[in-house]
């Protein structure tokens, strides 16, 4: 998100670009309310003091018992949980001792088919038993643990979430990061039926903040952040603006030329946690893979297999900080384009009664369809 002053500097290039156009004098607009200081104009960032200099990551790599597939929920659940904290004992036990550790996109659900009914079974509450249990593992190996999960909430009734847990080293959730967005018109015929911040900004930036967007974690160990999008600069621009240092990222499915770009573009560290799959499927080319990769997009440490494993990497979180500044970004360069350009899918899309949320990933594309600006332009 620009700052102030950005914002400031974007409606003077509106204003002088309607002028040139003969508009005459823009309107102006109305009243709103003010915005938080999301970025500094300086470059700098909050921070919390460091506790060391160099710090550990580890990413565990593995395969999952789809909920759905499984003889019960509960006996679904147990397999995936044990599987987890059997990992994150060995990764706590054998190498370096680790800071931070990261699973994949959802280590404890699998991916679920079926109408939204049906997947909102396959659902976890964050908090919830399951996070009071790694919890315990987090506490014990001194360590952050951070996956990704379907999940439900009461305060989104009928809604599928898709969120990413920050469990600090005293065990408890110090964050649940929302899926910013989902990338649309990547398969034909179908969409993502989950709901994300995009699809219900209005009604989530009331419940949460406007803060709550991009946040930022602020730990000992350097400024954290997770995210399940893919192929999105934008959104990992805006993280690092915020003053992102590390960037996790889980997966199901992925592109390792992504995270490698994204962490060059955006000078910070990442990790991407991906599943595998059993030897034979047809995904099976498409697990694993899992990596982590620097400022420059070095990769650190990866595992190129489709195999259960675990990865390690140091990063020197106290010399990578010194006197470091967000990046570059060209935006009063493109700002003349930027302004310009229409979003296909409008924001809030997803903010409906839960008896008209979408039942499938068809009916989600229906809905992209119905709601498309390029679609289904204003008449003139």
């Amino acid at each position: 998100m620009p700052s102030p002053a950005r914002f400031a500097t974007l409606a003077r290039v509106a204003a002088l670009a309607l002028l040139a156009a003969g508009g005459g004098a823009p309107a102006a607009p109305p009243a709103a309310a003010p915005v938080p200081q999301l970025v500094r104009p300086d470059g700098s960032y909050p921070t919390r003091a460091l506790e060391k200099d160099v710090v550990v990551v580890k990413v565990l790599q593995h395969g999952v018992t789809n909920l759905q597939q499984a003889p019960s929920i509960e006996a679904g659940l147990k397999t995936n949980l044990d599987t987890m904290v059997r990992l994150a004992r060995q990764a706590c036990s054998t190498g370096k001792k680790p800071d931070f550790l990261l699973y994949n996109e959802f280590p404890l659900t699998g991916y679920s088919e079926g109408t939204r009914e049906e997947k909102l079974k396959f659902t976890i509450r964050i908090p919830g038993p399951e996070t009071a249990a790694l919890g315990a593992i987090a506490r014990a190996c001194d360590t952050y643990l951070i996956f990704g999960s379907y999940a439900r909430d009461d305060e989104w009734p009928g809604h599928i979430l898709s969120l990413n847990a920050v469990i600090d080293r005293k065990g408890e959730v110090a964050a649940r990061y929302w899926k910013t967005r989902n990338v649309k018109r990547l398969t034909p015929g179908t969409e993502i039926p989950t709901t994300t911040i995009e699809g219900v900004r209005d009604r989530y930036r009331a419940r949460y903040g406007i803060e709550a967007e991009f946040p930022v974690l602020q730990t000992e160990y350097g400024n954290i952040a997770v995210s399940t999008v893919q192929l999105d600069p934008f959104v990992f621009a805006a993280f690092a603006m915020r003053g992102v240092e590390i960037m996790f990222r889980t997966a199901t499915l992925f592109s390792p030329a992504d995270v490698k770009a994204i962490a060059q573009f955006n000078n910070f560290y990442s990790a991407m946690s991906n599943i595998t799959f059993p030897p034979g499927s047809p995904a099976a080319s498409m697990g694993g893979q899992s990596l982590i990769v620097g400022p420059r997009g070095q990769v650190l440490a990866e595992d190129p297999t489709n195999d259960e494993a675990i990865i390690e990497a140091e990063i020197p979180i106290a010399a990578f900080r010194r006197n470091r500044r967000t990046p570059h970004y060209p935006l009063e360069v493109v700002a003349t384009v930027f302004s310009q350009y229409v979003q296909e899918t409008p924001l809030n899309h997803l903010d409906l009664p839960p008896a008209e949320l979408p039942a499938t990933g068809k009916d989600m594309a229906g809905l992209i369809d119905r709601t498309s600006r390029w679609l289904n332009p204003p008449a003139k």
